[in-house]
């Protein structure tokens, strides 16, 4: 969501480096440079005037002009004023007695039963025991859809096929107490913000179940709107938080750097892709980061550490020890990565990959499809081309690129990447002891 933006400013911040000593007409330059940058990208025009303004009263001193680095200082300045700008990190209210009750509300379409049962995954993950509970009667299949999600994340949902949101709540919460559950998370319907009726039964859930969060979940691809959507709901119901979603879409993202300055209501969690898996907590200074270029190192390890199945790295290590790892390990290697999102999102959040991957003209996109690729090739295979790719002769690549809907050179060119990494596997000291491996390493 942040490409542009992020190329723009980064571009601003080269052309600034390139100068050893700056001017005060250096950087008005570059700020009515960034000024546009962030108007383009939909960031709120008051949001705009603030953030350029409070950079140029520090910009603008000794502590820059003076600066031996002072393109690093600008950054700098730049990146904290974001920091301010996006405020605190966002964290679920805590204490009291469980359950913790969580309302979700926003508009149709924002993707609050998905954001439901990504928000209970995530907490499942840290240890809590949640309950979600379908109190949108009025939108066909959104209970059953509910139904799905809690199956796939392996959470129980209190579920009605009819009946009154407000009672459906209460009973949700009665289940919860009475099986001992940490939270309950509440899927309302979508509705509009004009729409008093609906806004009123909002207020009667919050005030029945003593919610202790309300969650808007808005659209960040919908820009300026999403914020008087805010405004609204946080003026009818009370709102504690935010959930922006879809910020792996090509929207200007303009939405995500305002909604704070303007609305008051702090940003939670962002939705960063379409698995369940998709979903982080919100950290202004990582967020600002990833728009300067600057990466992202902590969000990445984080997400390795969701994905990576500690018994299969352990198994992985044996076979890599005994000489036995085949094209079916390095397929759930493969796998392992694509579990961590989408390949763009990951190389931005190493710091200068993604920039330097844009000055080289590589297709980040491309990149991720030759992953689905891959992947295809080796299911074609069967389980004994799998664990022995040199029975692999003429025959079986045609017969292996026509079930991939690849080419024969495709095929050549994933059992050549293998061989590699078997070499690589030999080369390195300890492969053929008891010696712990890096797989790190291995898989670079």
């Amino acid at each position: 969501m942040f490409d542009t933006l992020s190329g723009k400013l980064q571009a601003v911040f080269e052309r600034l480096g390139q100068k050893g000593k700056l001017g005060e007409k250096d950087v008005e330059e570059a700020l009515r440079e960034v000024r546009l940058a962030l108007l383009e990208a939909d960031v709120h025009f008051r949001v705009v005037r603030g953030l350029v303004d409070r950079v140029r009263a520090r910009a603008i001193g000794s502590e820059v002009l003076q600066s031996l680095t002072p393109a690093q200082q600008v950054i700098k300045i730049v990146h904290e004023e974001l920091v301010g700008l996006l405020g605190e990190p966002g964290k679920l209210a805590s204490g009291g007695a469980p359950p913790q009750v969580i309302m979700l509300v926003g508009l149709q379409g924002s993707g609050k039963t998905t954001s439901a049962a990504k928000l209970a995954l995530h907490l499942k993950k840290q240890g809590q025991r949640p309950l979600l509970a379908a109190a949108d009667p009025y939108r066909p299949a959104a209970v059953e859809q509910l139904r799905i999600l809690g199956r796939q994340t392996e959470v129980p949902v209190h579920a009605e096929s009819a009946g009154d949101p407000v009672a459906i709540s209460r009973a949700a919460l009665q289940e919860a107490r009475s099986n001992h559950l940490s939270h309950l998370i509440i899927d309302t319907a979508g509705r509009l913000q004009t729409d008093n009726a609906l806004m009123g039964e909002l207020q009667r859930i919050k005030a029945a179940v003593s919610a202790t969060e309300v969650l808007l979940v808005a659209d960040s691809t919908i820009g300026q709107e999403a914020l008087r959507v805010a405004e609204t709901f946080h003026t009818t119901v009370g709102l504690t938080g935010i959930i922006l979603t879809k910020l792996d879409g090509d929207a200007r993202g303009g939405a995500a750097l305002s909604v704070r300055e303007v609305t008051g209501v702090p940003l939670k969690f962002l939705g960063t892709g379409e698995m369940l898996e998709a979903i982080e907590p919100f950290y202004p200074d990582r967020m600002a980061s990833r728009i300067l270029g600057m990466g992202d190192v902590l969000s990445l390890i984080e997400r390795a550490q969701q994905a990576v199945d500690l018994d299969q790295v352990e198994e992985t290590r044996r076979k890599i020890r005994s000489g036995t790892f085949d094209l079916g390990d390095f397929l759930e290697q493969l796998r392992q990565v694509r579990k961590m999102g989408p390949l763009d999102q990951l190389l931005g959040m190493i710091p200068g990959v993604g920039k330097r991957l844009a000055k080289a003209g590589e297709d980040e996109a491309g990149a991720q499809d030759e992953l689905k690729r891959t992947e295809a090739i080796i299911l074609s295979m069967t389980p004994v081309e799998r664990q022995r790719p040199e029975l692999i002769g003429g025959s079986r690549r045609r017969r292996i690129a026509k079930g991939s809907g690849t080419s024969a050179s495709d095929v050549n060119r994933v059992l050549g990447q293998f061989r590699q990494i078997q070499q690589l596997m030999r080369s390195v000291p300890g492969t053929g002891s008891r010696r712990n491996i890096d797989l790190g390493r291995l898989f670079q």
